[in-house]
């Protein structure tokens, strides 16, 4: 009965000529990552409520009520329908994502990861002609991963081309507990976050590191393991390890309790 209804529920759609299984509330860029085929996005993330802030992710959709209708739609956000007709390289979808290249590249010349998209795209870009001020596409993955973890220390302040992300009043942050996911999420690596042996310094902050108990690896900032610790239940001295030492201990004590006594440890 589970089989059978499992059945009902799929759905097919053709991408790029492949035909292939769907189940209802997926996107087409879902689809189409599954099956391996390439759509480029910059504002994507898996773990992340999609917003098609960079439009590079276009195709275009023919549905079967409207076959003489193409649209040209954000395939992170569109969602699968039976019988959906996808192209992912149409003149009309490469000619649009040529010009948001443009647009980009034009914010931020130095974005090397706009470069190798361009030149994937053709290389059709003239980075010379290009006067950008920062490396910021306001993808906003580093704000709504900062939201998701709970934290919100930083958003996008201003209008139009002034528009930023920033901290509350551009001061250090108060929120931010140091976690570095905005900076690691940033797509452009435009957030600037430096570490040291001991500490590390972000959003106008300094945050001390704690060490681990047994190499001495930094493991995670002393505001993001308080943070952490009360929000998920965990012990205080969770990160006082680092994961590659809890390995090895838990290997350890494993083998220490399935190894034969007469093998001793």
């Amino acid at each position: 009965m589970d089989k059978l209804k499992m059945n009902e529920q799929t759905i097919h759609i053709f991408i790029d000529g492949k035909r292939t299984a769907a189940s209802p509330g997926e996107t087409v860029l879902t689809v189409a990552r599954r099956i391996g085929i390439y759509i480029p996005t910059l504002c994507y993330h898996e773990a992340l409520e999609n917003v098609g802030a960079c439009r590079l992710c276009l195709v275009e959709a023919i549905r079967t009520e409207q076959p003489e209708k193409p649209m040209i739609v954000t395939s992170c956000e569109y969602p699968v329908e039976d019988g959906l007709v996808v192209n992912t390289r149409t003149d009309r979808v490469l000619q649009q994502r040529r010009t948001i290249l443009s647009l980009l590249a034009a914010r931020c010349p130095d974005a090397e990861i706009i470069k190798t998209m361009a030149d994937e795209e053709g290389g059709l870009l003239d980075y010379k002609r290009f006067k950008g001020h920062d490396n910021c596409i306001m993808c906003t993955l580093c704000t709504r991963s900062c939201a998701a973890l709970g934290i919100e220390a930083i958003s996008a302040v201003g209008r139009g081309s002034h528009k930023e992300i920033a901290s509350p009043f551009k001061e250090a942050a108060e929120l931010c507990v140091g976690c570095g996911t905005c900076a690691r999420i940033c797509p452009t690596n435009c957030i600037e976050m430096k570490d040291t042996e001991s500490t590390r310094t972000i959003w106008g902050r300094e945050f001390m590191f704690i060490l681990c108990e047994t190499c001495g690896t930094p493991t995670v900032t002393k505001e993001y393991a308080d943070f952490a610790c009360k929000k998920h239940n965990l012990e205080l001295n969770y990160f006082n390890c680092c994961d590659a030492c809890k390995r090895a201990q838990t290997a350890a004590k494993f083998m220490s309790i399935c190894t034969p006594p007469e093998f001793g440890v």
